[in-house]
């Protein structure tokens, strides 16, 4: 199959790595440095075990739309979203995957006119050292459900062709699939960010896991969340399987870029306003980190 995917982050790199292996692959990239770096010397994918190398080819963004992809797997950050869309000369009948975080995406989505949107959620840890190498710090699985029309044969096409190593999982409610993430993202990011801390400290610290508690009841609530538990113990079972990792949003902070608070606690704001309820923790971390961004350099 030929697949576009749309990112030259973390989770672009890492896609256009496993993914090179049984489809025909483009990489499409903002920085023509990048562009450079992975021609010429591929992508790096480190791990626990050892380290490889894929000759993956790889364009810049403003060429997407005309080459004749088959689907294309949307990586950027959710606030890129709107403007790598309308920049695309793609037909409205071509499918997508969407990978960001949090719920915020969706109505920036809806913007368009799309006949077949997918969103997924991905539980592989990683993280970019630099233009063309990417660490794989925790393997998992990428799961899909359809937000927008649908073509199972696409995508059955497109999972049971994929690597063992790096796996799919088709869901059927992808409102389900994606508020797992969401909470997992509300719960972990902002406080790790603000504390300034490994995921794992949220739990074994007795203050920390204390506002860590007192958050979710206040997420649960905006949600309207009807098996909690479910969402809970999934959370609690992230945060020990990445005690040792720094969240994305700490990392963004610490490295002056802009996070994807917006679509995560901008998204439970919102909501909590539709509803006519107060969300004070939530908003009180929307604004630090908001002001972080600022402090350090993000917008």
């Amino acid at each position: 199959m030929k697949i576009a995917i749309i990112g030259g982050g973390s989770i672009g790199l890492l896609f256009s790595y496993y993914l090179n292996e049984y489809h025909e692959v483009t990489l499409y990239v903002r920085n023509p440095l990048q562009k450079e770096k992975i021609a010429s010397e591929g992508i790096v994918l480190q791990s626990k075990q050892n380290s490889a190398i894929a000759d993956v080819q790889v364009k810049l963004i403003s060429e997407w739309g005309n080459h004749n992809e088959e689907l294309s797997i949307i990586c950027v950050k959710q606030y890129q979203l709107e403007g790598v869309l309308r920049n695309a000369s793609l037909s409205t009948n071509h499918p997508y995957l969407f990978l960001q975080n949090g719920m915020g995406h969706l109505k920036r989505i809806d913007q368009f006119n799309l006949s077949v949107a997918m969103v997924g959620t991905v539980e592989h840890g990683a993280y970019r050292v630099n233009e063309n190498v990417v660490v794989h710090t925790g393997v998992g699985r990428t799961n899909i459900a359809f937000y927008k029309g649908k073509n199972d044969e696409l995508l059955h096409s497109f999972v049971k062709s994929s690597s063992n190593s790096f796996t799919f999982q088709i869901e059927d409610d992808y409102k389900f699939l994606l508020q797992k993430k969401l909470v997992v993202n509300a719960l972990i990011n902002p406080l790790t960010a603000v504390l300034k801390v490994n995921n794992g400290l949220l739990l074994e610290n007795t203050h920390y896991f204390h506002v860590f508690n007192e958050l979710f009841k206040e997420i649960k609530g905006i949600l309207e969340l009807e098996e909690e538990q479910v969402y809970y113990e999934n959370t609690l079972n992230v945060c020990r399987n990445t005690s040792q990792n720094r969240s994305s949003m700490l990392k963004d902070i610490e490295e002056g870029r802009q996070t994807e608070i917006d679509a995560i606690l901008g998204y439970l704001i919102e909501e909590a306003e539709k509803r006519n309820m107060k969300a004070p923790i939530v908003t009180t971390l929307f604004h630090i980190i908001k002001g972080s961004e600022i402090e350090r350099g993000g917008k």
